[in-house]
């Protein structure tokens, strides 16, 4: 009987030998793949064979990536029946059912398909599917059978998890039991139909994480990964299917979902060429708030320390557990609801929604229709919208205690029932502090306008200072044959506190007058003349000589006066108790 075996395999190795040496991607009916055969896709990304995991003696068909050191495979065919020996075969029947045999007796896995094609063939595409279709045909929707409708513990680019919603079919990924054990273990993740349709890590009856509501550009619970240069990703949800997919923005970097069951995560995993290995790329569940319900009924979980806090209005249940950081009990109202009487919303910013579980939801109305219809349901404890693009749309609501909620940076709004008291006393005190706030704000703003005016006033005083300091040394041999004295015009503005409004004497045809005090102590009054008037510097010096010389005990004594640039003043001798509006304002009018 051994004998008849390799005499049949020898027959078969010879048919197709010739193919065999060039790397073949199909099998027809009328050949075998043999262990240590296997088929190679077209450009030579993906290979089909027969291999042993890990530390196993076992043999199991599977498709693993060709083009890289290390064997990484992402799909096993006869996960619950290996083959104990290099006696496996695989082969295709004219009906286009796919068989793997034991010595070409036993059939240990084989396909289910109940539909039928003239020609059919098997063949390994580059996207890492196994397809069985009409070797005259390539149109996807024709397959009879592909192996991406029953994945094992990987999702590759294009390869669709979710749920057939006309036939109830269901592609979910299963981890293996271990790295020697490629057959199902407890650790699935898929789509889940309980109210809102979401992502579910479940490690036998027990969620792991759940990924939330799908709000139009991600999903709840998980980063926006969407500027990121290596994958793109939809979430389909129609009446025919609904369903999870990514692509590969550049076709040669090579990506992978895969499920590990010792850590029970959901890990991304991305190739390197220069290290030539995977590197981690995500996973989930990451941190605490990761880990689904960590903080109980109606808790709010942060990554911070304690992770755990009640939502607003809300108290612990047990207050000795929560303090030891036993959060399980979760939180209750703070003040009982009055369905009758009326209750209200308060609004949480930036949160991952509560578990779908126990939603309703309508992709028709908007927010405030949304609002109305939970507030007439006495059950109703949370809403917001279904959709956060295009301004928002939708309505999702949520029923009972509010499950898996956790704070992150680009979350979306979540409104929260509870009783009317406990709203209004929260809205008044956001009120409260926005009033407070916007008071900081503008006080803040004036004193820094007040500083900022302090500042360019100095400045600009000390700019004049130089500017005088600068013009004094070309003006003095001119101002040598004047019969008074020349003031420098930083010795007038120091005088005056920089002609402050304080110091106003009063206002002339031709100028204000301020006082001032000298360095000496003098005081003085100080005519500041219209820069209107058109006088030049050899004008105006022989107005104040010929003031000088009609100088009289009856007038107000001129001390001199201050040229510098277009500034034309005059210097009295201060007189507190005579008229100065007669003797300045009136007598030189004409100055």
């Amino acid at each position: 009987m051994e004998m008849d075996f390799h005499f049949y395999n020898a027959c078969c190795f010879l048919i197709i030998f010739s193919k065999v040496s060039t790397a073949i991607d199909t099998l027809s009916p009328s050949e075998l793949l043999t262990d240590g055969m296997t088929l190679v896709s077209r450009t030579g990304s993906f290979e089909l064979g027969f291999f042993t995991p890990g530390s196993s003696e076992n043999r199991y068909l599977g498709i693993w990536y060709k083009n890289i050191p290390m064997q990484t495979v992402v799909w096993v065919a006869n996960r619950r029946n290996p083959v104990n020996s290099s006696t496996g075969m695989l082969k295709i029947e004219s009906s286009g059912k796919i068989l793997i045999q034991v010595q070409n007796t036993t059939v240990v896995w084989s396909t289910n398909s109940t539909a039928r094609v003239q020609n059919p063939i098997l063949q390994l595409l580059d996207s890492g599917n196994l397809v069985v279709k009409d070797g005259k045909d390539s149109n996807p929707e024709n397959y009879i059978w592909q192996s991406f409708d029953y994945p094992s513990d990987t999702l590759l680019p294009e390869m669709k998890i979710g749920i057939d919603l006309r036939t109830g079919f269901h592609r979910r990924l299963t981890a293996w039991k271990n790295w020697d054990d490629p057959s199902p273990s407890d650790l699935t993740y898929g789509i889940e139909l309980k109210g809102n349709p979401e992502l579910v890590l479940r490690k036998g009856l027990e969620k792991y994480f759940s990924s939330e509501l799908w709000n139009g550009n991600g999903f709840s619970a998980a980063p926006n990964y969407r500027s990121n240069p290596i994958f793109d990703y939809d979430f389909i949800w129609n009446e025919s299917e609904v369903y999870y997919i990514f692509f590969l923005k550049n076709k040669s970097v090579m990506s992978r979902l895969v499920l590990n069951q010792t850590q029970s995560e959901r890990q991304r995993y991305t190739w390197s060429p220069e290290t030539q290995t995977w590197k981690l790329f995500s996973v989930q569940p990451d941190g605490n708030c990761g880990k689904y319900g960590l903080c109980g009924p109606n808790g709010n979980c942060a990554d911070e320390f304690p992770a755990c806090q009640c939502l607003t209005g809300f108290r612990p249940k047990l207050f000795e557990r929560w303090n030891s950081s036993d959060w399980s009990d979760g939180c209750i109202h703070s003040k009982p609801l009055n369905c009758q009487s009326g209750d209200g919303f308060i609004r949480i910013g930036k949160v991952k929604t509560p578990d779908s579980a126990n939603s309703w939801i309508n992709k028709t109305i908007n927010l405030q229709e949304c609002r109305a219809k939970c507030l007439r349901n006495c059950s109703c404890m949370a809403f917001t919208n279904l959709f956060v693009t295009k301004g928002g749309s939708g309505c999702v609501m949520w029923f009972d205690d509010l499950l898996d909620i956790k704070h992150q940076s680009d979350g979306q709004d979540l409104y929260i029932r509870m009783s009317a008291s406990e709203a209004e006393r929260k809205k008044k005190a956001k009120v409260k502090l926005a009033i407070i706030l916007a008071t900081v704000i503008v006080a803040l703003l004036g004193f820094l306008l007040l500083v900022y005016h302090l500042r360019r006033s100095r400045r600009k005083l000390k700019d004049e200072v130089e500017d005088n300091n600068l013009n004094y040394g070309e003006d003095k041999d001119e101002n040598e044959d004047m019969d008074v004295a020349v003031f420098e015009f930083g010795t007038i503005a120091q005088a005056t506190d920089s002609f402050s409004f304080m110091n106003k004497l009063g206002q002339g045809g031709f100028g204000p007058v301020y006082k001032g005090t000298l360095a000496n102590g003098q005081e003085i009054a100080v005519k500041r003349l219209s820069k209107s008037s058109g006088q030049g510097p050899n004008e105006f010096k022989n107005e104040v000589k010929l003031i000088a010389k009609l100088q009289h005990r009856n007038l107000v004594r001129l001390l001199g006066c201050c040229i510098h640039g277009d500034e034309r003043m005059l210097v009295y001798e201060y007189m507190p108790n005579r008229s100065l509006d007669k003797f300045i304002f009136d007598y030189l009018r004409g100055c």
